[in-house]
């Protein structure tokens, strides 16, 4: 191999290494990104095998990231992906998201679902306490969409700032399971 070869190998491992580190990485964000990772998968679980992490790869909907290893023989390394806590409207607001999510696949052939922020503002407003103040909530709702947004599970629109994509992601992280826990939390929360 020459040693250019050599230099693009090297250079394309560490780039797909440094993205994910960093976070998720999308194949419709950057397909050389994407089918480098793909080329590297074995050597990249070994190399982050090492530090406690793992590779998790979803190639037919086209995102990877690197999670806290779950091998009983890494438990006792310090972890390096923080758990967050959420609050009770982001968590509400991802299952409904979720929701939304699972409907679309379910009706309509476009991978991508998009929606208006009033959309979502309305979805969410069912389950917040009302108050006199209806811009406040609005704009705490506007709050609780940015928090999703900043955690990676939805985008604005670079042509339209009122329109968000939920992105596929959250389909790994909010599954079924995850659905029956929070609708169980609700019927509590509602409750009292």
């Amino acid at each position: 191999m020459a040693e250019t070869e050599k230099e693009d190998v090297s250079n394309g491992f560490s780039i797909v290494m440094i993205t994910l580190l960093k976070g998720v990485v999308y194949a419709d964000e950057n397909i050389r990104l994407w089918q480098n990772l793909l080329s590297f998968q074995a050597r990249i679980r070994d190399y982050v095998r090492e530090i406690g992490l793992e590779l998790i790869v979803y190639e037919d909907e086209g995102f990877a990231w690197l999670q806290t290893s779950t091998s009983q023989e890494q438990a006792d390394l310090p972890r390096l992906v923080m758990k967050r806590q959420l609050s009770y409207p982001v968590s509400l607001l991802l299952a409904l998201l979720r929701r939304k999510l699972a409907e679309h696949d379910a009706s309509s052939s476009e991978s991508r679902l998009i929606i208006g922020r009033d959309e979502i503002v309305e979805m969410v407003k069912t389950f917040l306490p009302t108050g006199s103040n209806e811009a406040r909530l609005v704009d705490q709702i506007d709050t609780h969409i940015n928090k999703v947004i900043e955690l990676g599970f939805a985008r604005r629109l670079r042509t339209e700032n009122n329109k968000i994509e939920v992105r596929r992601l959250l389909k790994a992280f909010v599954d079924a399971q995850w659905l029956n826990d929070f609708d169980a939390h609700l019927k509590v929360y509602l409750s009292s």
